[in-house]
């Protein structure tokens, strides 16, 4: 039994052992004949180190060839982890590179152990070092072993900070983005694109990457390189933008913002006197704006200013994260932010400026009946007709006024048209449309329908990051606004003619850009075409070779794609019987004459313009005033834009100026230096490179004034709109 026993348990093991033994030898079979190219492969690896090369990036030059992003060459030195793998041989290799890299032995440790690089990468201890050192370490790689010099490429900003927000600026991929530039064969440590054009045109600025492939032994020294594979540097970028005109357009918007702040806004007033709620004397914050220079028959942007400005070399001048976070605060203050393009980013109430277009959805609808020949008297304030009166004695508000006249009544224009009420800025005028457009058909969005025509509530299609697309008042925008609590649930029930009013004078839930404005007004312009606009005129081959001091010679390169020709959006057929009334009315507001009624009534930009060079370029405009918190004086916003109607110069140009006051006393002298300039009636200064920059500055950026402002100043201006 007990030897039965026995030969049982020696048969299993027997048997355990032939199956063991039948797994391995398949095993083996496997390895050594179906899988022996994987393992060659992967032997390979190990024998083999892959160093990427980083391509040069694109060039940005602006129209005349001057270069504002450039490319300076930079020598890293880097570690291999593999051979600093265990602390022991990390803490010897520190001891010896310490004062050749000028680093303590935490710097380098910390170095080595952030997470901001990959760790599948050799760790990048010194960045900038000089040819000197590079030469040292390399003559010495028996004593540093693993260690390496690598080419790279850092971002140049010559010209900063004029035109920062178009360049934009390099940065660290964010988090949120990892995965996708992951997938396009990025480094999780490149610098990409995050701003401005380095952002719209990372595909094109970018290039390709090369590689060097070396066989290296077990120590991963270098025996022999075995293939290289030279980067492909990245095309260049040509602006539309004229530098000389953004430095100039820049300096403009900031020298007004600048007197701006150094003036009182006008005194609340209670029956006649001071309100002692508020104090007498309060001064314009003036904290931020924008202007915008189009070409508008073929949609090329010639100047983009915003302020606040930043100075674009900030992000690769290599300061502390504690600087960086003083330098550009994170802040819910829409007041304080800096790294905002106002002139496609800001949401703001147009005022009167939107005014031409509720005058185009009257007269393109047949909404006034006989067209110019219809007259409306204005006395100060219209009141409601769609309203029952038992509906205005309960808390509805069926009165509305035009703007005060200085003498704390409503102006009074007597008897207007179309052309009237736009050249004096008649409120009442257009409050009549806003009501009448919306009642007399059935309370159906025509007004709404209109004016999206111009582009206002979508995007302008401009090739630049973080447009915003605008809001145009309606039924559903109420019900969204309700939803998300920015508007009272009651208000958001429906859509009332008294909203129709408010967006008729460019109030209420209307916000749009600077950019949708300079585009609408240049769609009168230009006879009714919806031009895309544009920031990049062409694309470069590689390396378009240089011409001049700081600059590219435009003669030698070769043109990828040009972007020259006009993309038209829409052409939204304007009649030559709606056009002509329009561009009557805004061509008085810069000309005059104004209008006489109780007394006389100057248009809101004559007086302002009457020091303006007319007969050299002539222009049509419009003033705006949007109403701020409170309906307070200093928090209403100025706003201006207008085009030339030369059609050798067809330029449009557009600003906006936040809690600044008057359309006529802010944002229109800054429109006028632009078209003065324009008309060459003023000289406009080279742009020059800048200094460098000062690492232990805290300013933003240096700021931008005009040498002279003279352009500014008018005789005086209305102080209405």
């Amino acid at each position: 039994m007990v030897g039965e026993r026995r030969v049982s348990r020696t048969a299993v093991l027997g048997t355990v052992a032939a199956i063991l033994g039948g797994i391995l030898c398949v095993r083996l079979w496997f390895l050594q004949v179906l899988d022996a190219p994987g393992l060659e492969e992967r032997v390979r690896e190990v024998r083999t180190r892959t160093v990427k090369l980083t391509p040069e990036r694109g060039r940005i030059f602006d129209l005349e060839g001057r270069i504002v992003a450039d490319n300076e060459r930079v020598l890293t030195v880097t570690i291999d982890r593999q051979v600093v793998a265990r602390p022991l041989a990390r803490q010897q290799m520190w001891n010896r590179l310490s004062g050749a890299l000028g680093l303590s032995l935490e710097q380098l440790e910390e170095r080595y152990k952030s997470k901001r690089y990959d760790q599948l990468q050799p760790a990048p201890l010194r960045e900038d070092i000089d040819e000197s050192l590079a030469v040292f370490l390399r003559e010495r790689s028996e004593d540093y072993p693993g260690v390496d010099v690598r080419e790279h490429w850092r971002r140049e900003y010559p010209y900063a900070p004029v035109a920062s927000h178009v360049v934009g600026f390099l940065g660290a991929i964010r988090e949120s983005e990892l995965e996708y530039y992951r997938n396009l064969g990025y480094d999780p440590d490149a610098r990409v694109g995050q701003f401005g054009v380095e952002q719209t045109y990372e595909s094109v600025l970018r290039g390709t990457p090369g590689y060097v492939k070396y066989e290296v032994d077990s120590r991963g020294r270098i025996l022999r390189q075995l293939e290289r594979r030279e980067p492909i540097p990245g095309n260049d970028v040509q602006l539309s933008i004229d530098l000389d005109m953004q430095q100039f357009t820049e300096q403009a918007l900031q020298t007004e913002i600048r007197a701006r702040r150094r003036t009182e806004a006008p005194t609340v007033l209670a029956f006649g006197e001071p309100d002692p709620r508020y104090p007498e004397a309060v001064f314009y914050k003036a904290p931020a704006g924008s202007s915008v220079v189009m070409n508008h028959e073929t949609g090329e942007v010639l100047a983009m200013a915003s302020y606040p400005n930043f100075d674009n070399r900030w992000f690769n001048a290599g300061i502390s994260s504690e600087k960086f976070q003083q330098l550009f605060p994170r802040t819910d203050d829409p007041d304080l932010s800096i790294l905002v393009n106002r002139a496609i980013s800001g949401r703001y109430n147009l005022g009167s400026t939107f005014k031409p277009f509720v005058a185009f959805a009257a007269l393109n609808t047949g909404q006034l009946p006989g067209g110019t020949s219809y007259l409306l008297l204005d006395e100060g304030t219209y009141k409601l007709q769609s309203i029952p009166e038992e509906r205005c004695q309960l808390n509805v508000k069926c009165i509305f006024k035009n703007a005060n006249c200085g003498n704390g009544a409503p102006c009074k224009y007597g008897r207007v048209n179309v052309v009237d009420s736009l050249a004096v800025s008649s409120d009442v005028f257009f409050y009549k449309i806003g009501e009448q457009i919306f009642t007399e058909r059935g309370n159906r969005p025509v007004l709404e329908e209109q004016v999206r025509l111009f582009g206002f509530g979508s995007p302008t299609e401009i090739d630049l990051p973080y447009e915003f697309t605008g809001t145009i008042p309606s039924r559903l925008l109420k019900e969204r606004l309700a939803e998300s609590g920015a508007i009272a649930r009651e208000e958001g029930e429906g859509y009332y003619v008294g909203d129709n009013v408010q967006f008729a004078i460019g109030q209420g839930l209307l916000s749009a850009t600077p950019l949708q404005l300079a585009v609408a007004y240049g769609t009168l312009a230009n006879g009714g075409k919806v031009v895309r606009p544009r920031v990049v005129r062409a694309i470069w081959t590689p390396g378009t070779p240089d011409g001049k001091s700081g600059a590219v010679d435009l003669r030698a390169g070769t043109i990828l794609r040009d972007f020259t020709a006009p993309q038209v959006i829409r052409d939204i057929g304007l009649r030559e019987d709606v056009r002509d009334p329009i561009v009557r009315g805004l061509t008085r507001v810069i000309n005059g004459p104004g209008k006489r009624y109780d007394f006389y009534h100057a248009t809101t930009g004559e007086k302002l313009f009457r020091s303006y060079p007319k007969a050299t370029l002539p222009i049509a405009g419009k003033t705006g005033t949007a109403q701020g918190a409170g309906n307070l004086p200093w928090n209403d916003s100025s706003a201006f834009a207008a085009f030339s109607k030369d059609p050798a110069k067809p330029y449009t140009a557009s600003t906006f100026i936040e809690k600044a006051g008057f359309g006529s006393r802010a944002a229109a002298p800054v429109v006028k230096c632009v078209f003065t300039a324009l008309a060459g009636k003023i000289r406009v200064g080279k742009a020059l490179p800048s200094d460098p920059l000062d690492v232990n500055s805290f300013e933003v950026a240096q700021p931008q004034y005009l040498p002279n402002p003279l352009c500014l100043v008018g005789t005086g201006s209305s102080v209405r709109d």
